[in-house]
């Protein structure tokens, strides 16, 4: 298919999946359409849950692979839209409706990329589709689940609305449950040792500690304590003081790494709720990053999390779009983003390939 028919053929399908409620744990219609657009392409696809997956036709075990991945979930629409965000709307250039944005846009850029790909033979690099789910609430059922049943990859193109500018970093998440431990006693007399006092220290430490290595791509690692939660009553000194801290862990250091840290230097009893989304970075050397850079695209660092988390390989971030209007009422992706991310998807792609 030539671009102009990739881009009409990625038009009607980011317009179905809009009108096709897609929020998280509840994606299989938005699958079903998915898996139903890749056999009626002539690629024979692979389904597990809601996820739907894909190899390029002469698929050699001998190459290196690249994983092509972007989600098909959506938030819930807040209650500031004005219109119908399942009913795709085309606006002075504009597609509206939930789910353009984030990342529709994105999902359908790519398989066009895939589809371009999909009957080339003597290519440098495998290809693999994955169009996943769960991506926006970190689930354990989208990306994450198939990741084995994918086989090797070498690096990854995370789609995520991105200006078609390359995130070559990108900040983990670690949350943290802390617990300060005092002794309860009578407000009125002196007993008891306050759990919010000793608490304090910990969260003054969290406010005031500086982690030595600094990331040239995403900065210092911030800590924010977000939730405080003590005492039952007026009178009763505290015998705990909860509180959570929210951490985002630059390619400067593993989860790991910051959670021995943190435990080394407060008193409260600290437990993380996950270490699954780990940082993640591709170097600036690397083709896809070279391909981007001599085709006008920059390169930064990304503070927001993706399910470039999830993977333990190079990655790079990369879609059309702006990350600014996911989440936002009335969402939408321009037409001519949408052209533009499948051109340099593919002219990056053609690039590493030698086309």
């Amino acid at each position: 298919m030539t671009t102009d028919q990739l881009y009409k053929e990625s038009l009607e399908l980011l317009q179905q999946l809009i009108s096709i409620p897609s929020f998280s744990r509840e994606e299989d219609k938005a699958a079903n359409a998915i898996y139903s657009f890749l056999e009626r392409h002539g690629v024979k696809a692979e389904r597990q849950g809601n996820n739907v997956w894909a190899y390029n036709q002469y698929f050699n075990p001998e190459l290196p692979t690249i994983l092509l991945n972007s989600h098909h979930d959506t938030v819930k629409p807040n209650a500031g839209y004005t219109i119908d965000p399942f009913t795709p709307t085309i606006i002075n250039g504009k597609l509206y409706g939930l789910g353009s944005n984030d990342a529709g846009g994105c999902l359908v850029s790519l398989i066009a990329a895939f589809l371009h790909f999909y009957p080339k033979q003597n290519l440098n690099y495998n290809f693999i589709l994955a169009a996943t789910a769960e991506e926006e609430i970190s689930g354990t059922n989208g990306l994450e689940s198939i990741l084995t049943k994918l086989g090797e990859i070498d690096f990854a193109i995370v789609g995520e609305p991105t200006q078609m500018h390359l995130a070559v970093a990108e900040k983990g998440l670690l949350v943290l449950d802390c617990v300060a431990h005092g002794k309860a006693g009578h407000a009125a007399r002196e007993e008891g040792v306050n759990a919010i006092y000793e608490a304090l220290q910990d969260i003054e430490w969290f406010r005031n500690y500086k982690f030595e290595k600094v990331s040239d791509t995403l900065g210092p690692i911030k800590m924010s304590v977000t939730v405080v939660q003590a005492g039952s009553q007026h009178n009763v000194v505290p015998d705990t003081c909860k509180f959570t801290v929210d951490v985002r862990v630059t390619d400067a250091y593993s989860l790991d790494e910051v959670l021995e840290t943190v435990k080394q230097h407060v008193k409260a009893t600290v437990t993380p709720r996950s270490v699954r989304l780990q940082p993640s970075n591709i170097p600036i050397d690397h083709p896809i990053v070279q391909a981007g850079i001599s085709l006008g695209c920059n390169t930064y660092g990304s503070p927001t999390t993706s399910d470039q988390a999830l993977l333990r390989v190079p990655s790079v971030k990369l879609g059309p779009g702006d990350s600014a209007r996911s989440h936002t009422a009335d969402e939408y992706i321009e037409l001519k983003e949408l052209e533009e991310g499948i051109r340099l998807y593919i002219q990056m792609l053609s690039i590493i390939n030698n086309e």
